[in-house]
């Protein structure tokens, strides 16, 4: 998927799913980065991760897309996983909110569960 601010890549690899993101997700774009999420990562796919390590802004609507993502793979039993490296822009932005409560925020992509 190509917007004029974010870029989303699925890959699967076994029983994960590996969404990259990068770019800028704000109000503009939100609503399309979570439709190519959601288009791109088959029903039955037991785990995804979300790779923000090339994610460069993200807004209160992208910070609402990750809410409901996680809400939607906790109601259906799912692992989801967020990659946010330390240094990332995002970071400091994501612990300010309970999603750390839903999902742990991991600062490398590591291959498992």
């Amino acid at each position: 998927m190509m917007s004029d601010l974010a870029h989303v890549v699925v890959e699967r690899s076994g029983y994960l799913c590996i969404a990259r993101i990068s770019g800028e997700i704000d109000i503009s774009n939100a609503q399309e980065v979570s439709e190519s999420i959601g288009k791109a990562v088959p029903n039955g796919i037991p785990a995804l991760v979300v790779d923000l390590t090339h994610t460069t802004y993200l807004d209160s609507a992208g910070v609402k897309l990750l809410f409901q993502l996680a809400e939607r793979f906790r109601a259906r039993r799912r692992k989801l996983r967020l990659v946010v490296p330390h240094e990332s822009p995002i970071r400091a932005v994501l612990e300010l909110t309970d999603l750390t409560s839903m999902v742990p925020l991991e600062d490398h992509l590591n291959d498992g569960p």
